[in-house]
């Protein structure tokens, strides 16, 4: 007698939620591991996995001219303990991937970036409560934080990685 099983979790479940929530707070922290796989991928790979999702999210913005101040400018987002990270700048037009150090550092949690990414907590918040710093040029992060914070647009990792 055969029988159907139940389906697996749906993906917006409680029940899911709660179980990501355990993993995250016992499994250990996945930053040495990316910050491994970072060192062996190729900066032009790494550009054509992430330019083209963030000139589409902020596409509006850039068009507006909202970008201009930054132009020829550097910024490094990484990670606690300084790997993984990402340097982006503004050329032509464009949010770019560079390769090198930045003007100005933001760093914190990979989880303090998911929360700003998804627009969970107010960004200043982050700051103050030392879950995101600046260092470098913080008038040149501080410009990124307030014009971040100023647009409307919607992150989801799901949507970034799938995004066409």
């Amino acid at each position: 007698m055969a029988f159907s099983l139940p389906p697996i979790v749906a993906l917006n479940s409680p029940l899911l939620e709660q179980s990501l929530a355990v993993l995250r707070e016992y499994l250990p922290s996945p930053v040495p591991l990316l910050g491994a796989i970072d060192r062996h991928i190729p900066v032009p790979f790494k550009q054509l996995a992430t330019e083209a999702p963030l000139n589409r999210l902020f596409a509006a913005a850039i068009t507006d001219g909202e970008f201009d101040d930054f132009e020829g400018r550097r910024i490094r987002l990484e990670a606690t303990g300084g790997q993984p990270g990402m340097t982006i700048g503004f050329w032509a037009g464009r949010l770019r991937l560079l390769d090198g150090p930045g003007e100005a550092t933001i760093r914190g949690s990979l989880n303090a970036f998911r929360i700003l990414a998804e627009r969970r907590q107010d960004p200043d918040q982050l700051f103050f409560q030392r879950r995101l710093v600046i260092e470098g040029d913080t008038e040149l992060g501080l410009g990124l934080k307030n014009l971040l914070d100023s647009l409307e647009w919607e992150f989801t990792i799901r949507r970034f990685l799938l995004s066409q």
